[in-house]
């Protein structure tokens, strides 16, 4: 089954439509997996191993505004600034729309304006891939359900699933081949004094993309054949931890399957790593500040920037510790 077939399915005659508006607006929150998703078992659909669990971030994500245009190529702005159209991140966007088009000939203009780093493990695609969707929803009036426009969301990133909702939202893998039960869902929990601290140590765009570093772990790496019941046992734990509302047990579970997804990086060939050193710095420091009492977690994605977890409570011993840490509530947008 190809991308376009899963559109097909989503939006039968409604893809054929004519926009109903001049524009598309809308906004998507970036996410952070506590329970990583690493590893696909489809590579076309981007159908994951494993299940994984992610909390949004509340208004740090991106907004998307498509119009509809009659030029040569795609129009894309990012950040107030045009992207070439030979440029990866324009082709690779173009390439997506592509499966929207009411015809090989119809262009968009893309307008994305975007508060999190590109492409430093602060899933910016994610958030990018699903304000798109988002916007060519508003823009065509298709009028479909958030499960709907997870599994499109789905197609750009794998990721970008989990960020058409703000909250706890659990991606489920699925087991069938088209991929029409692998969606992500809200999980209806609201934890009103937890935070997440954004430590930016390095914006620079990483040398290895996600899904070329993902598919490198699944085809060699030694440990990786022991990520999928890591995964397992960590969603339990941390769906418990939530309605429990434990967060010893939420930060402990997300560090701890943070550092395995690492691992199963680092036993790959070449071995891959994308901590810096004040990413190594900085996890001895928190571990110290937990010795010392403060609860106090982190996780990492791919990338060198830490995600710091805490709650409420706490935030003015983390800024004192950490000065440059952004503060999110994850449940206020």
């Amino acid at each position: 089954m190809k991308k376009a077939d899963v559109v097909h399915l989503i939006l039968g005659d409604r893809r054929r439509v004519p926009a109903r508006h001049l524009s598309g607006k809308a906004f998507a929150p970036s996410n952070i997996a506590l329970c990583k998703y690493w590893g696909k078992r489809e590579q076309e659909l981007n159908l994951p191993v494993t299940s994984s669990l992610s909390i949004s971030l509340g208004d740090q994500g991106a907004s998307a505004v498509l119009t509809i245009h009659d030029r040569a190529h795609d129009e894309i702005v990012l950040n107030g600034k045009s992207v070439d159209v030979s440029a990866p991140f324009s082709q690779r966007l173009s390439h997506f729309l592509n499966l929207f088009r009411l015809n090989p000939t119809q262009r968009f203009s893309i307008f994305i304006e975007t508060n999190v780093p590109i492409a430093a493990g602060l899933a910016s695609s994610a958030c990018g891939f699903a304000s798109i969707v988002k916007a060519l929803d508003a823009l065509f009036g298709w009028e479909l359900s958030n499960k709907e426009l997870s599994i499109l969301a789905r197609l750009g990133s794998g990721s970008a699933s989990r960020s058409i909702w703000q909250g706890f939202v659990e991606w489920h893998r699925g087991l069938r081949d088209d991929g029409m039960d692998c969606f992500a869902e809200a999980i209806p929990d609201v934890w009103a004094d937890l935070r997440i601290g954004l430590l930016i140590l390095s914006a620079k765009e990483k040398g290895l993309a996600s899904r070329e570093a993902m598919q490198r772990t699944v085809t060699n790496g030694s440990l990786y054949s022991a990520w999928p019941a890591k995964v397992s046992s960590d969603l339990f734990l941390l769906k418990q931890a939530i309605a429990d509302r434990d967060f010893q047990t939420l930060g402990k579970t997300a560090e701890s399957n943070a550092l395995a997804m690492h691992a199963t990086m680092l036993s790959a060939w070449p071995p891959i790593q994308y901590a810096i050193p004040e990413t190594l710095l900085t996890m001895q420091k928190v571990w110290a500040l937990r010795e010392q009492g403060l609860p106090l977690y982190f996780t990492q994605d791919a990338g060198p920037n830490l995600k710091l977890l805490f709650c409420k409570q706490d935030v003015e011993q983390v800024v004192s510790h950490f000065p440059e840490v952004k503060v999110v509530d994850p449940f206020v947008a």
